[in-house]
């Protein structure tokens, strides 16, 4: 039985290590250990406290973690963040050729945001990251507080919820890459908790 459970966890092991994209067997990816979490993103100013996953930046040089694998073509992300210092929080979707999906929270302007973004990764002067508001929804946003977001892909829709608030929109139409990774962007100090992707592979 022991042999048994050794060579399960050993396949498990080696599918999550040989797969393209951020996925395990259960088709579901949570944080459990850092030195884990390390070998599957690039954290540069970010770190892994126990299950808190925190980012540092400052506006003319913005946190950046990116993941080392691709996202399903069909995901759903979820967790719970607080923007303890700063202004902006950001996920980067579908990271691919320097271009990404922005779905963010932005304090100055209080809403929530989905746009088009361009990402350079060893360039921080104005107009290297970042990019174009699309679509936008008022919400009241404040630091040291928590909020709960949910991003969805689905067949070329996107759904991006804070709270009891949803933008929506089609990745096809709105001219946004449909594939690539997944990365996090503040200019502040950010804390997340209870990340979850989840593959939606009957959907693949």
């Amino acid at each position: 039985m022991k042999i048994k459970s050794i060579a399960i966890l050993a396949i498990t092991l080696l599918i999550i290590s040989c797969s393209t994209t951020i996925s395990t067997t259960n088709k579901e990816y949570k944080i459990t250990k850092a030195s884990q979490f390390k070998s599957h993103c690039n954290l540069n100013e970010w770190f892994l406290e126990k299950d808190t996953l925190i980012g540092h930046g400052v506006p003319m040089h913005w946190g950046v973690m990116e993941s080392k694998k691709r996202l399903p073509k069909n995901y759903e992300i979820v967790f719970k963040v607080n923007m303890t210092e700063g202004s902006l929080f950001e996920v980067m979707l579908n990271i691919d050729k320097e271009k990404y999906i922005r779905t963010y929270l932005y304090q100055i302007d209080q809403n929530i945001v989905i746009g088009d973004g361009i990402y350079f990764k060893n360039d921080n002067s104005y107009g290297k990251r970042g990019g174009k508001t699309l679509f936008r929804k008022p919400m009241e946003l404040e630091n040291n507080k928590w909020y709960s977001v949910k991003i969805k892909v689905l067949n070329n829709q996107l759904f991006f919820t804070v709270d009891d608030k949803t933008l929506e929109c089609s990745l096809e139409k709105s001219s946004l890459n449909q594939k690539g990774k997944l990365g996090f962007i503040t200019n502040g100090e950010v804390k997340i908790t209870d990340l979850k992707i989840k593959h939606h592979s009957k959907l693949n």
